[in-house]
């Protein structure tokens, strides 16, 4: 299918961005990031903007930087430059391994943190390890700019916190030094969307637990914390028995969605199951 015709705008910084945005008025305006689910969304008609604002020259929302205790991280950065950049494999590396996750090598050298976050799908394997990590979102708008953690960001289906006349600028990871990490991905089919998936970090001296941080992809309308799992682990051994019995709470608090794809109880399966395999790869 053909897009509907729509006037075009490709801004090189940040300030003409959000003026293109300030001066749509009433016409409905989409931004472009990688494009590699809103140009789907192009083509299928499910969307059909006035004006698309291309984001892909703006130089300044790209990049990863050290900012003392945080790394920031451009939301034009593509998954691929998150994947091997040498500052996030150190200090966030779970970013990093979700983002080696994400569809094909040609996808991740177009797609973006930024527009896959701010793209809220539940599906999308970005939210639940930048929740996990605990970033906040940085939004600029004509205001100037303002701060979202991880989990005010994820509002609802397919909604961000990205309010009208505003773009999400860079991304915020606290620096995960030396913690052990991983994501477990569960889909059908090579480069698909997750059925289920999980994101754990964790932090042990001596053996024990000191810290503990989870999320979870696809297990409600937005990446969730299994907080469950974390208190069941925090201040215990680095066991295979610990891990497997906080693995079992990974589904309170979850709201899983039946569709084509999996039903409910499938994906809370599969919710125990993989925490218990991210955990047990994480702290070894």
């Amino acid at each position: 299918m053909i897009p509907a015709a729509f006037d075009y705008e490709a801004p090189t910084t940040i300030e003409d961005a959000l003026a293109l945005l300030a001066g749509a008025g009433e016409r409905e305006v989409k931004l472009l990031a990688g494009g590699q689910s809103f140009l789907p969304v192009l083509r299928m008609r499910m969307a059909s903007p006035d004006l698309v604002v291309d984001l892909g020259r703006i130089e300044a929302l790209r990049g990863v930087r050290d900012d003392g205790d945080a790394i920031v991280i451009g939301a034009m950065t593509t998954h691929d430059e998150v994947v091997n950049h040498p500052l996030v494999r150190e200090h966030a590396a779970l970013l990093s391994q979700a983002a080696a996750t994400v569809a094909d090598p040609q996808v991740r050298h177009r797609g973006t943190l930024g527009g896959s976050l701010a793209h809220c799908d539940p599906a999308g394997d970005m939210g639940a390890a930048a929740l996990a990590l605990d970033a906040s979102m940085v939004i600029a708008g004509p205001g100037g700019r303002r701060t979202e953690s991880a989990k005010e960001f994820f509002v609802d289906l397919f909604t961000s916190a990205v309010g009208h006349g505003e773009l999400l600028a860079e991304i915020r990871v606290p620096k995960h030094t030396g913690w052990g990490s991983h994501y477990e991905k569960f889909n059908h089919t090579a480069q698909a969307w997750s059925i289920v998936a999980v994101a754990a970090a964790v932090k042990a001296e001596g053996g024990v637990i000191s810290q503990a941080k989870v999320a979870l992809t696809n297990m409600g309308l937005v990446p969730l914390r299994a907080a469950g799992v974390e208190a069941a682990l925090v201040g215990q051994p680095a066991t295979a028995e610990v891990i497997a019995a906080a693995a079992a709470r990974a589904t309170e608090g979850t709201a899983p969605m039946d569709d084509a794809n999996a039903d409910e109880d499938y994906r809370r399966n599969l919710a125990v199951v993989l925490t218990k395999r991210a955990l047990l790869t994480a702290t070894r």
